[in-house]
């Protein structure tokens, strides 16, 4: 299954982050570009352990729906959230924060395999990688401007 894992360090305390990312208008803004809003599940707020949110989003063009379950909280260490339902075979984001000079490195591991068999397994070598690699650097981009007080 393809995968690929982001670290980044920011200046700030792991809880900050760990808060950050699961804030639901935060994914929201970071998302903007694509027309990202929730369809079902908590509209605001902050995720926690069990929740089911389903999210819409206009991407390449075409409307998808996504559902994710937040599970393996561990405050404020990290969680998981994989998707129940929606456009891929599997997907699945494991965020980790750990304490790292002066601040926290911010850990995403990702592994998604889309459908369609061969096909599949072409696009996700070809385009979606990239795709989610750029959306996930996005979103961390969002987390760390609110983080350090720069958005």
């Amino acid at each position: 299954m393809p995968s690929f894992v982001l670290e980044r360090p920011i200046a700030a305390p792991p809880a900050r982050l760990f808060a950050l990312s699961l804030d639901i208008g935060l994914h929201i803004d970071s998302m903007a570009r694509h027309g990202e809003r929730v369809v079902a599940g908590p509209a605001s707020g902050r995720l926690g352990e069990g929740d089911t949110i389903t999210w819409s989003a206009r991407h390449f063009g075409v409307r998808f729906r996504m559902t994710s379950l937040v599970h393996d909280v561990d405050e404020p260490h990290g969680f998981s959230d994989r998707q129940v339902a929606g456009p891929f075979a599997e997907f699945r984001h494991r965020h980790e924060f750990a304490p790292y000079a002066g601040g926290t490195l911010m850990r995403d591991e990702i592994a998604f395999r889309s459908p369609f068999g061969l096909l599949g397994r072409i696009v996700d070598a070809t385009v979606m990688r990239r795709h989610l690699v750029a959306l996930i650097e996005a979103r961390n981009d969002e987390i760390e401007a609110r983080a350090t007080g720069r958005a």
